[in-house]
């Protein structure tokens, strides 16, 4: 595909100020990535404008840059708006189209993760090759990587499901943030099932207000964008979302007779849950290995978006129940300890209340949590977050997350104060957080339960520019393992 070729696509949307027949290879919106033959797409950004980078996409090798500005060292083809056309520009570069292969899309507050790979697991089963694209991992026939977002641009997104239909891939589960919305990074993208779990307040430093968060998810529940909608209707922004939705809707949830799906018999322990499941596709019993109760209203989620789509029922049952875990989601660490101890992505005060009381339940001792907050996002969860730790856990040691260009120890200062404020919880600060995962299991004694809260999967902890290896699971297994020998 040559310069000319790619201009004359975009010419609807664009004035194309220079062209060539030169060969394009790839499209990229990163500079640092850019090699020889590349179209780069300067986007303008919070800090930066992307055609600041012009120069080092030239010399990297671009041969055209696509922007709302022209530039001064390269051909140019001018857009309006960057955003808008990247999807659409994608999706005819690389030829991904509509079910080829299908994409159940999960959207929602809490449980994008766990639901994605509930989605994973039962097309796996059902004989479907499967791929993911989540926040924990990028995965196919011949591929798995961490990314650096929960959804990625719109570049990795579409190169991604080209090369899972060249190898293969019949059916994806994808995880859609609202950032990614919002951003068009999804743009280009026709949606098999687009699922909803949950909404409560979160990203507000970026949507304003719930309101917004909330129209931002809805936004994908239309027909143009979803040929199926799946809304679980255990919030009240769920029943608003399934009366609304412009796409067909099949609605689930726990305990809801009225859903279209729903479970009932419902047992949590500490090694899974037990429900069934009633469907128009007929009735099923689940045994879930994954821990956490909210984990029933994930799996549903998911099997209610495959059934809807026409996937075995009983087969995509199976699947599910065969996870045995998911990273980072109230993900078990077992070292021979006579007492809990799980790693979860609790970062809002929705996870908290999904989190908090099961593990109560698995306990007769005291709920000790290491927690934090990340900087660069909502400055007013903070306290929430220290406040609702201190009243339902025994023991909160605030350390660090990741605060990334902040002042760590004004993050944690706004969490120690809720914690606080709470006058439960013997609150404890320790800034490292090894030592403080350390701490947690020196503290530790038989029937307790210890949660390393906030990071989830994340192998990495961010201080401004210096970035610093760090795995909370691995983190944990070795205090935990370290004390057993010292016991």
């Amino acid at each position: 595909m040559t310069v000319n070729e790619l201009s004359a696509y975009v010419a609807g949307h664009a004035l194309v100020a220079t062209a060539t027949d030169r060969a394009v290879e790839n499209i990229r919106i990163d500079s640092r990535t850019v090699r020889p033959g590349d179209a780069y797409v300067a986007i303008p950004g919070n800090r930066w404008h992307g055609m600041d980078f012009e120069n080092e996409a030239a010399r990297a090798g671009a041969v055209v840059i696509i922007s709302d500005r022209p530039s001064t060292v390269l051909p140019s083809v001018l857009v309006d708006d960057p955003r808008q056309v990247i999807g659409p520009l994608c999706a005819w570069f690389y030829g991904t189209s509509p079910n080829d292969p299908r994409v159940f899309g999960v959207t929602g507050t809490n449980g994008k993760t766990s639901t994605a790979h509930f989605l994973e697991a039962g097309l796996s089963a059902a004989g479907e090759t499967a791929g993911l694209i989540s926040g924990t991992h990028i995965r196919g026939p011949g591929c798995d990587w961490v990314p650096e977002r929960t959804t990625p641009e719109a570049t990795t997104l579409h190169q991604t499901l080209a090369a899972f239909r060249q190898s293969g891939v019949t059916a994806c589960a994808m995880e859609v943030s609202s950032h990614a919305i919002d951003q068009r990074r999804i743009g280009g993208i026709t949606y098999r099932v687009m699922a909803f779990t949950n909404l409560a307040p979160d990203h507000l430093d970026y949507h304003g207000t719930i309101e917004n968060y909330y129209a931002t998810k809805a936004s994908m529940f239309e027909s143009e964008r979803t040929d199926i909608a799946v809304v679980n209707v255990a919030d009240t922004y769920g029943r608003r979302l399934a009366a609304a939705s412009g796409a067909p809707v099949w609605t689930c949830g726990s305990q809801n007779p009225a859903a279209d799906v729903y479970a009932d018999n419902i047992i949590c322990d500490a090694s899974g849950s037990r429900f069934d499941v009633h469907s128009p596709a007929g009735r099923v019993g689940m045994r879930l290995q994954t821990m956490g109760a909210f984990q029933v209203e994930n799996a549903l989620t998911a099997l209610t978006a495959l059934i809807a789509d026409g996937v075995d029922l009983g087969s995509a049952a199976e699947g599910m129940s065969s996870l045995p875990a998911i990273a980072g989601r109230c993900q078990p660490v077992h070292a021979g300890q006579t007492f809990t101890a799980v790693v979860d992505y609790m970062h809002n005060t929705a996870g908290q209340r999904a989190l908090l009381p099961y593990l109560r339940s698995l306990t007769d001792g005291r709920i000790i949590v290491v927690a934090g907050a990340t900087g660069g996002r909502d400055p007013n969860k903070r306290r929430p977050l220290g406040a609702y730790a201190g009243t339902h856990a025994d023991v909160v040691i605030v350390t660090d997350e990741s605060p990334e260009d902040e002042d760590p120890a004004a993050i944690r200062s706004a969490v120690l104060s809720g914690a606080r404020q709470a006058r439960h919880a013997r609150v404890i600060e320790e800034p490292d957080r090894r030592t403080a995962i350390d701490r947690a299991v020196t503290l530790a004694g038989p029937a307790d339960a210890v949660v390393v809260a906030g990071r989830g999967s994340d192998p990495i902890q961010r201080f401004g520019a210096r970035t610093v290896p760090f795995d909370d699971h691995a983190q944990l297994w070795q205090a935990i393992a370290a004390t057993m020998c010292v016991r």
